[in-house]
């Protein structure tokens, strides 16, 4: 038998082009299958995980597919705007604890979530770099967007402005990195979390200006009535917060009014739940929840469709290529036919040179089975990263 492959071998290593051309068309063959399966597969256990993790989610009634995707992985999306006011409604049932979000805007392509620091106590999130939030202006950044940007504490990242020609827009913001989040494996590695206050602040809803008072140059007094001074639009706001002028940062209207996307809403216990799900399943609520599992459900019975089209499409492609292996196989045996009389003369008998060509063939499958092994172990250490890349 060691003279079968050392023989084998040999064929292979002198026809390197043609074994090469074989192994890679088999590895595809195999490698596609594969792929998908183990794509889907872990598709499912991410996004599964995920609303597992998140009891209830609170929005305005509209689109429900996207008010769980922008409150669990903070994808863009049109989402007609709640207030604190609704928070604080559920706040004072007593039902469930919740963590209001704000995603409006994003940070060198990073979403910006506004959110409390109960959030991070429910994602389990640990920072691994700095201190949490503290202030108006901090951020803290997930672990992606630190390697990605190359920040780390104490740097600056300044917010995206929603249109540059849109002058009576949000101003944006130079926000102050306080922290880098541990690497998670989730969507909250990818987003940039400040305090509402900050997100609001971004929004055009605080700001912060300079001083003006009877002293003030008067290019910048638009009235003055008794003590008071009212300022025109050319005074200048600052676009960011500092030591010096952190007590200039001012809200206009009632922080009940103030806009929010979304709430989290942590059940204290099974009946409070039903008791939460009960008070907004009315027509007159204004308030939709959701159950994120539910929507999930949905969304994989859509993508299991679509893997059926994908499936019989591999079906196709494989068998194209076992009929290509097939021609290529016959069509060499018919070139190979003065090698196998010439073995004959020599003395081998026509098992030996059937076992030959058996011994090839087996070759290139376990080359093609060691090619798509690599492969899938290298997928393995980046599929979080393409998962959320292609998918989310």
């Amino acid at each position: 038998m060691s003279g079968i492959l050392r023989l084998t071998i040999r064929y292979l290593l002198y026809n390197k082009l043609k074994t090469i051309t074989l192994v890679l068309c088999v590895s595809l063959a195999i490698l596609l299958p594969v792929l998908l399966q183990f794509g889907v597969t872990q598709f499912e256990r991410d996004l599964m995980a995920r609303a597992n993790a998140t009891p209830l989610v609170a929005g305005m009634k509209g689109s429900r597919f996207d008010l769980a995707l922008q409150s669990m992985y903070f994808s863009q999306a049109e989402l007609e705007l709640t207030t604190m006011q609704e928070v604080e409604t559920i706040q004072e049932t007593g039902y469930a604890l919740p963590i209001p979000l704000a995603v409006r805007f994003t940070a060198q392509g990073a979403p910006i979530v506004g959110t409390t620091l109960d959030y991070f106590e429910f994602r389990k999130l640990r920072i691994a770099d700095g201190t949490s939030l503290q202030r108006l202006g901090d951020c803290v950044i997930g672990s992606n967007v630190a390697k990605r940007l190359q920040l780390k504490s104490g740097d600056r990242l300044m917010s995206d402005p929603l249109n540059v020609f849109d002058l009576s827009g949000n101003y944006p913001l130079k926000m102050q990195v306080v922290g880098v989040l541990d690497q998670a494996y989730s969507p909250d590695d990818d987003a940039v979390f400040v305090d509402l206050k900050t997100e609001w602040i971004i929004s055009g809803i605080g700001h912060g200006h300079q001083s003006i008072n009877a002293e003030t140059d008067q290019d910048l007094v638009l009235n003055k009535q008794g003590q008071s001074t009212i300022a025109n639009a050319a005074v200048p706001q600052f676009n960011e917060v500092t030591e010096d002028n952190l007590a200039s940062f001012h809200f206009h209207g009632e922080i009940e009014s103030f806009p929010v996307t979304s709430m989290i809403l942590i059940p204290t216990d099974p009946k409070s739940e039903v008791l939460l799900l009960g008070m907004y399943d009315t027509k007159e609520s204004a308030i939709q929840l959701i159950r994120p599992v539910e929507i999930v459900n949905e969304l994989l019975q859509l993508i299991f469709r679509v893997k059926q089209l994908f499936d019989a499409n591999t079906l196709l492609v494989s068998i194209s290529v076992g009929l290509l292996l097939a021609l290529v196989f016959i069509l060499s045996l018919r070139l190979r036919q003065r090698e196998r009389r010439t073995m004959f003369q020599l003395g081998c008998s026509r098992l030996t040179i059937w076992k030959l060509q058996l011994t090839e063939l087996c070759f290139i499958l376990a080359a093609s089975l060691m090619v798509v092994s690599i492969l899938t172990a290298v997928l393995r250490v980046y599929i979080h990263q393409l998962m959320r890349m292609w998918f989310i």
